[in-house]
């Protein structure tokens, strides 16, 4: 506790000394210092200068003009908190492959059949039908892990309970990589197991490897991908919104051009947020990522397209 702290507890306002009595009404005086108060005397608090004159509050340890930066600061960092986490990135990256193929393969070979509105209507119908169902498929994974987790939890609380032997032996199973002797690995063993919660979680993360999964995720995970399904198989339909009815080979040849550069340019990133940017390596990495996608992109296309003139020539004899 502070001496100013002290000394306002030992000597209050108007009982105090003559120095105290002859400092003006609605100011302290702290190690020589005097400092105006805008409080009342009932609700003041012990304080005092800096050597460039910044108010500080003894009690709080800190300064006060310091007080609305800091908390500017902290409110700044929580607004910048949120990042895609790798799951997130990996559930885009599901949602737009699918979409930049399935739907390009699918206008592809619809525009076969000689008719642009009915590739644009077909293709639509595709793209909902197909957000919703990759969606689905999603939130239907995440709820499922979520449900192996507990799952996981309960037969490992049981485990801890019934078989602590058993437990002590997976504790050891993972520090026998690491080259720990016995007398260390059966301490912190006896450790753990002096807390099963502590043990608990240990045996979840690091011999099951399966973190907790957030409640939110079925959600995000079926809005991820599904949002990248449709984004990514509505390029391929563009060009036959802008072209007319009869001519459904020139929006053809325009769709191709497009895929061809977006299944490039996303095969391109999607590598590169995996391997990275920069260095030789990383750079054929990606290059061969680019090009992996386009000729998916291609044979899906040219199978469809060629499936659907078959089948029309069929009917037509």
């Amino acid at each position: 506790m502070s001496f100013a702290f002290l000394k306002n507890i030992l000597f209050p306002r108007g009982r105090g000394p003559e120095k105290a009595a002859a400092t003006p009404k609605g100011s302290c005086s702290v190690n020589g210092h005097v400092s105006e108060e805008s409080k009342p005397d009932s609700e003041s608090k012990p304080s005092s200068l800096l050597s460039d004159g910044t108010a500080v509050d003894l009690e709080a340890g800190q300064c006060n003009s310091c007080k609305p930066r800091i908390n500017g600061e902290e409110q700044k960092t929580k607004q910048s908190r949120f990042k895609p986490t790798p799951r997130m990135i990996s559930d885009a990256i599901i949602g737009l492959s699918d979409g930049l193929t399935v739907p390009f393969a699918l206008t592809a070979g619809l525009s076969a059949l000689g008719n642009a509105r009915l590739v644009t209507l077909g293709g639509l119908a595709e793209l909902i039908a197909g957000a919703i169902s990759m969606g689905l498929g999603g939130f239907i994974g995440a709820k499922s892990e979520a449900e192996s987790y507990r799952a996981t939890v309960a037969a490992t609380e049981k485990m801890i309970k019934t078989s602590p032997c058993q437990t002590s032996e997976l504790v050891r199973d993972v520090f026998k990589p690491y080259g720990l002797s016995a007398e260390s690995t059966s301490s912190i063993s006896k450790s753990l197991h002096d807390s099963p919660e502590e043990l608990l979680d240990f045996l979840m993360r690091f011999h099951h490897q399966m973190p907790e999964p957030d409640t939110s995720r079925p959600f995000l995970c079926a809005a991820t991908i599904a949002i990248g399904y449709f984004l990514g198989g509505f390029i391929p339909l563009l060009p036959y919104f802008c072209v007319q009815a009869d001519e459904v080979l020139l929006a053809l040849w325009i769709s191709i051009g497009v895929m061809v550069v977006a299944l490039f340019a996303f095969g391109w990133t999607k590598t590169g947020i995996v391997s990275g940017w920069r260095g030789r390596k990383n750079i054929l990495a990606c290059l061969t990522g680019a090009i992996q996608m386009v000729v998916v992109g291609s044979v899906a296309a040219g199978a469809a397209v060629g499936l659907v003139r078959a089948i029309n020539r069929g009917q037509e004899v």
